[in-house]
């Protein structure tokens, strides 16, 4: 019988290792869990930019989730950049005739750098199929501006937002405030269709420079929820994992600042 916790990433990839399915599967191996892994976007980058990317052809997609059942469902899952509609509605339609956890759902659109990593109709896809069965969307404030079109530059208007966003079907909406500006609280909003809570951060100098932050934190949700923690637990522990993995945080190169997602892990486990 396997007791091994298992958690499955759906998204990009990043061949500086400091965000999508590279920094998930680190994430999860920093929180003690099994990570499988399906790449929907081959992502040419690095922590400074995105040169390019290559969606993933949706039976591609759908094949490497198909061969994983086969040996076994997850405990958890998240995604992350999908690219393109057809793989928005691939991954919904393998979360349905696969039983699988309701997931995480990072809505990665666009990349820090600028870059598109899913395409408008894919945002109406996602909006369609994918958020209403998430556990859980975690849009950064960009994100969360796009998908309640609504201007947010205050924590009242994040809470506002979330109950917007939530009304499209997923059951808890993170909102992560993190980028309001330095003379605001680094403030995160969680709202379950009953009540708000807010996860009170201290900033970190830098921090809003950081390269992959939202994949960490989604992943990290992911990971806890694959250890069985409910999820407003989950997402307490997953702010507290990026904050360990930022003030760890180190420079390659030229490029942003990458999060030590392993020495974060090991103060926790």
């Amino acid at each position: 019988m396997n007791l091994q916790p298992v958690a499955l990433t759906v998204a990009g990839t990043d061949p500086s290792g400091g965000a999508g399915v590279q920094a998930d599967l680190k994430t999860f191996a920093a929180l003690g869990v099994y990570g499988f892994s399906v790449v929907a976007v081959v992502v040419a980058q690095n922590s400074a930019r995105v040169l390019s990317t290559a969606p993933m052809e949706s039976e591609t997609v759908s094949r490497q989730i198909g061969a994983l059942m086969m040996q076994m469902r997850p405990h958890a899952m998240k995604t992350g950049a999908l690219g393109e509609p057809a793989i928005v509605l691939e991954v919904a339609r393998a979360i349905e005739d696969f039983e699988l956890p309701p997931p995480v759902v990072d809505p990665v659109m666009v990349s820090s750098s600028g870059a598109r990593l899913l395409s408008e109709p894919g945002e109406a896809a996602m909006r369609r199929r994918l958020l209403p069965l998430a556990a859980v969307v975690t849009p950064n404030l960009a994100e969360a501006q796009v998908l309640s079109a609504m201007r947010i530059d205050s924590v009242g208007a994040m809470r506002e937002a979330a109950r917007v966003i939530h009304r499209m079907g997923p059951r808890a909406v993170v909102i992560k405030g993190g980028h309001l500006g330095p003379d605001q609280p680094a403030v995160d909003i969680m709202y379950d269709g009953k009540r708000c809570v807010e996860f009170a951060g201290e900033r970190i100098g830098g921090a809003s420079g950081a390269h992959g932050t939202g994949c960490a934190f989604s992943a990290a949700i992911a990971a806890w929820m694959a250890r069985g923690t409910e999820l407003e637990e989950a997402v307490r522990r997953a702010k507290l994992f990026v904050a360990r993995a930022l003030k760890y945080a180190f420079q390659l190169g030229e490029g942003r600042l990458m999060l030590d997602h392993l020495r974060a892990g090991s103060e926790e486990n």
